[in-house]
Order: structure tokens, then C-alpha cells, then sequence
């Protein structure tokens, strides 16, 4: 099973145990089959066309489909009915949110593994990047120290401060990137952050629903109407790994440019070929397999997600103490 990401516009619609997208290239209608067998979960990124037959056939069959406007922007996801319940689970993940101090020790260990990640891309590009590594270790020095979510948000606040001054340093094209700025981004590497951060939150939020977790309690980011804040917990351990790493690269070697961004709209908008470029390197990141320590055997990075799940699940039930993913490689 693998991610479909559909990048053009035209119509989605059952056909049999298919699916069957409709779009015109050139001119011409052209048509693309896709078995339901195949999908593990669907991006649209077009203006496509799909009706109730065909979500209730995506329900049946477990797939959700993530939607991006025109913008590249996440705006949400058609989530099926989850079918992997458990009372027990929810009632004991909820207990851990209703803890202060039973929060507190989760919240903590998503903060150190998106530390650990933030580092590990800095000791790539040392020696330029030493001093900023070095004030990280030190802001991770007092994380263990915080009494509330609302202070610790506040040290990973600054861990990412300092982490995004690095970027003109790494990052060789003229890019200018002074601050994070969202809703919307307001340049190139600000639209790539988000463009990024928004499918590895999907990708989370298809990992989570393949468990018993309930994606709406979480423990670092509060819990809100209209959104999954797990995903949002658990993506910060892997967005340095599979959003920052891609930025780095695509922009290092060329393969992005600010040629792939409309000029009109500060750069702020990503094209459709410079989208594909980025999808297509997502789609190979997290194909890749690296070596368990722990499991001694090749797994892909998106398994790992599976796993920091399978993880937090022995936590909730008290089975074995959580500790966030320290990326290694």
C-alpha cells in the first residue's frame, strides 16, 4: 500500500473495487486508475470533484483523504470510522492528560526527541553551526525543570529560535529567512516549512488511526475543536527528520529554486512542478530504512511513527516508560 498525491485537478469517482481519477493534461481527458488495494491514504492538492459513493467506499475500506487548497495549505482530512477502538486505551490515555504530572513526563519526551532531531541536522553542518548547538544543549538543560506545558512550550520556543537562525548558514541559495512566520508563510522557506510540517502531520494522524490511541488527546499542545493535537505531539519528533532534511536538500542541490515559487505572491506560493519535486521527495524519505537499534532489522522512517506509538500505548497502560525517538542517523 502506498500515499497517492494527486496534484491536478479533475474528478474522483468509484469504478468498481477502483477508483478512477479524471483529468486533462494538454488538452486532452485523460484518466488514471488507482486500486483501493493500493491506497494507504490520499492528498489532494487540486480542485477535484468526488461524492458521497465514493467516501463511503474510502469509509469501508479504512482510507482517509487528506485535502490542501490552492494554497498547499493543509485545511483537513475526511477520517473514516475508526475501527480499531478500545475503551481501555481511551479511558487510560485521557487519565494521563488529566495528570499534570502524568503530562508533564510525556510532554517532556516529545520536546527532547524534536531537540534530539534539531541537533542531529546541525551536526551535519558543523563547524559552522557549533555555537548554536551548543545554546540548544543548554536550553534542553531546563526542560526537565518546567512545571507546566505552558513553560515548556515556551523553552521549545526558543530551541526553534535558535535552531531557524542556522538556515542561512546551511542553506547555500540567497534566501533571507529571518523568522518562522505561518498563517500564512510569508517567503519561500516559510511556505516549505509548512507545506512540509502539514504532511508529516498527515501522515502521523494515518498512523495514529491504525492504532487504539485517540488522536484528539494529547499531552504537549492542548486540546482543541477541529483538530487531531496528537499528531501535532508526536510530529514534532519527525519534522526535523523528514521535513527540515528534504528543505536542505532540494535547496542545496538545486532541485529547488525560487523559479518554483510564484514571484507575485512573495515567493509565499509553491508551483505545482515545485510541489511534485517536494512530494516526490517525501515519498522517497520515508521508503528509506535505516537499522533498529533496538529491533535489530531495517525499518522505514515511517515505521518509526508506528513504533513512537506502539510505544506511548505501553506508557498509557503503565507497561513500560516512554522515551521519545533519539534519531540516530
Amino acid at each position: 500500500m502506498q500515499n497517492y498525491y494527486l496534484t491536478k485537478s479533475g474528478r474522483l469517482s468509484r469504478k468498481d473495487n477502483s477508483v478512477m481519477f479524471k483529468y486533462i493534461q494538454d488538452g486532452k481527458s485523460k484518466q488514471a486508475p488507482i486500486p483501493v488495494n493500493d491506497i494507504d491514504s490520499l492528498y489532494i492538492f487540486g480542485e477535484v470533484d468526488l461524492n458521497v459513493k465514493l467516501l463511503n467506499f474510502f469509509s469501508q475500506n479504512n482510507i482517509m483523504i487528506h485535502f490542501f487548497n490552492y494554497y498547499g495549505y493543509y485545511t483537513g482530512t475526511f477520517y473514516p470510522k475508526e475501527f480499531l477502538n478500545s475503551g481501555d486505551i481511551i479511558v487510560k490515555q485521557t487519565k494521563h492528560y488529566i495528570s499534570k504530572i502524568k503530562r508533564l513526563v510525556i510532554a517532556k519526551e516529545f520536546i527532547k526527541g524534536a531537540s534530539h532531531g534539531l541537533k542531529l541536522n546541525l551536526k551535519r553542518y558543523k563547524p559552522d553551526t557549533t555555537e548554536f548547538i551548543d545554546k540548544i544543549t543548554e536550553l534542553e538543560k531546563s526542560i526537565d525543570n518546567q512545571k507546566s506545558v505552558s513553560a515548556l512550550m515556551g523553552i521549545e520556543g526558543n530551541i526553534r529560535e535558535t535552531y531557524y537562525k542556522t538556515f542561512n548558514i546551511i542553506i547555500k541559495q540567497d534566501i533571507n529567512f529571518k523568522k518562522r512566520v505561518k498563517n500564512p508563510p510569508d517567503n519561500m522557506i516559510n511556505a516549505l516549512i509548512s507545506f512540509l510540517n502539514s504532511i508529516v502531520y498527515t501522515l502521523v494522524l494515518k498512523e495514529i488511526y491504525k492504532t487504539q490511541l485517540n488522536p484528539t488527546i494529547s499531552y504537549l499542545h492542548e486540546p482543541g475543536y477541529r483538530r487531531f493535537s496528537l499528531s501535532l505531539d508526536i510530529a514534532e519528533i519527525f519534522k526535523p527528520i523528514l521535513g527540515d532534511r528534504i528543505i536542505f536538500n532540494l535547496l542545496n542541490n538545486g532541485q529547488l529554486s525560487q523559479k518554483d515559487f510564484d514571484k507575485d505572491l512573495n515567493y509565499a506560493y509553491l508551483k505545482e512542478e515545485g510541489r511534485r519535486t517536494v512530494i516526490n521527495a517525501f515519498n522517497e524519505k520515508i521508503k528509506q530504512t535505516i537499522l533498529h537499534k533496538t529491533l535489530k532489522k531495517r525499518v522505514s522512517y515511517e515505521r518509526l511513527i508506528r513504533l513512537e506509538l506502539y510505544k506511548l500505548i505501553k506508557h498509557i497502560l503503565e507497561e513500560k516508560e516512554y522515551k521519545s525517538l533519539k534519531i540516530w542517523q
